[in-house]
């Protein structure tokens, strides 16, 4: 056992050490934290082009619903479904024997006016003869006058009987028209250099002139249905009136260039162009239809697909970029730390306008050479000192900036 003398040694030492501890700890607790560490971002002016997406449908260039100009049954399909047609071609044929027998009526109607013509013309001209043989012997009393007056109504109404039979001709050709195309149609045509569908009809059935057989639709080139908003149909508007840098997307000459990207994702490799732009606004969606086509060689596009068109609305030449992610949003204000000269943090509410690829351009709030946290802005405060580098995850924007645009 230790000895009285050893513990009263070993006493004052224990409580130096604690006391020693106890101040270490003390001094570890009150050392100020170093200032976090945050990437930043210089603002520079930068001549942007300002580009429009918006969701298009694809329609066919010329699109043409085959149906019959006659009823009757159907007898055959004489196209392939989905196969390349040309203008004329026979896509249909309707059973064509009751056709047939009309027409030939209406020989036959034609052949007995012609006829009877024939005979009328044989009667008008013996009513001729008698009126000028009996006319001079009427005048020396030889014949009562009765007769000649007889012989003129004749010439009269055998006259009147020819003009009849000359309209029965008429009629009869004009039904022989008429009951010839009537058979022609029993042969259905295709309106249009295209595509025909699937057939929507069996070969069997009964058609009239309200029957869909199928559809041919043109679409080298194909064209593109999408709608802007009447805000972005405005500024275009004004941009013109006021002679602005803003390029407009209904111009004639040298229109803007349409991109089209798939439903896969893949861009299309041809650029397309605008057509056209609807007579109005639509009251309920506040939007204006554009209409637009692009090159289809190969027939990839079809009628129904749908994509998203971009195109370039505006020119922006004194824009200040800041990447999207240096922007935050509290109560619906956007808001960018800023990083001072003293590196101070200074929490301020920006106006944004339009975003271009993964930057934003600022349209006020913020000056050019300006320094913005785009890299742990979770981490900042107004006010509050940090250790400001270079953004690792720095964006690098692909348009020059201001006086180097070319």
């Amino acid at each position: 056992m230790p000895t009285l003398s050893k513990l009263k040694i070993a006493g004052p030492i224990i409580a130096a050490l604690l006391l020693a501890s106890g101040c270490g700890s003390k001094a570890q607790t009150h050392a100020t934290p170093p200032p976090p560490t945050v990437g930043i971002t210089t603002v520079e002016r930068k001549s942007v082009p300002i580009y429009g997406n918006w969701v298009a449908t694809l329609v066919g260039y010329e699109t043409a619903n085959i149906q019959p100009q006659v009823s009757g049954y159907l007898i055959r399909q004489t196209y392939r479904e989905g196969s390349y047609v040309h203008k004329g071609d026979v896509l249909f044929e309707i059973d064509p024997r009751p056709f047939q027998a009309v027409v030939d009526q209406a020989k036959a109607q034609l052949a007995q006016a012609k006829g009877q013509l024939g005979q009328a013309q044989a009667q008008f001209g013996l009513a001729q003869i008698n009126v000028k043989r009996d006319t001079p012997l009427a005048k020396a009393h030889a014949i009562a006058q009765s007769q000649l007056d007889n012989d003129i109504q004749a010439e009269a109404q055998t006259q009147a009987l020819i003009k009849a039979n000359e309209a029965a001709i008429e009629a009869a050709q004009a039904a022989i028209e008429t009951a010839s195309l009537n058979l022609g149609f029993t042969k259905v045509r295709s309106l249009l250099d295209g595509i025909a569908g699937i057939a929507n009809t069996q070969i069997g059935n009964l058609v009239s002139q309200s029957t869909v057989l199928t559809t041919v639709s043109r679409m080298n080139p194909i064209k593109v249905y999408f709608s802007i908003s009447e805000q972005e149909y405005l500024s275009l508007a004004g941009a013109i009136e006021n002679g602005a840098q803003n390029v407009d997307l209904l111009r004639v000459k040298n229109p803007v260039k349409l991109e089209l990207t798939l439903a896969n994702g893949n861009v299309y490799p041809r650029q397309g162009r605008v057509l056209f732009a609807d007579r109005q606004v639509n009251s309920q969606t506040g939007t204006i239809l554009l209409v637009g086509a692009f090159a289809n060689p190969g027939n990839l596009l079809r009628p129904g697909q749908f994509g998203r068109i971009r195109a370039m609305t505006a020119f922006n030449r004194n824009a200040l970029l800041v990447p999207q992610r240096a922007v935050s949003e509290l109560q619906g204000r956007d808001q960018i730390a800023v990083v001072g000269s003293d590196n101070k943090i200074g929490v301020r509410t920006v106006e944004m306008g339009d975003r271009v690829g993964e930057m934003w351009i600022v349209n006020s709030g913020l000056k050019p050479g300006e320094r913005v946290v785009s890299e742990g802005t979770s981490k900042v405060r107004d006010g509050e000192v940090v250790n400001p580098q270079p953004d690792t995850l720095k964006i690098e924007s692909p348009y020059p900036t201001q006086g180097e645009d070319k």
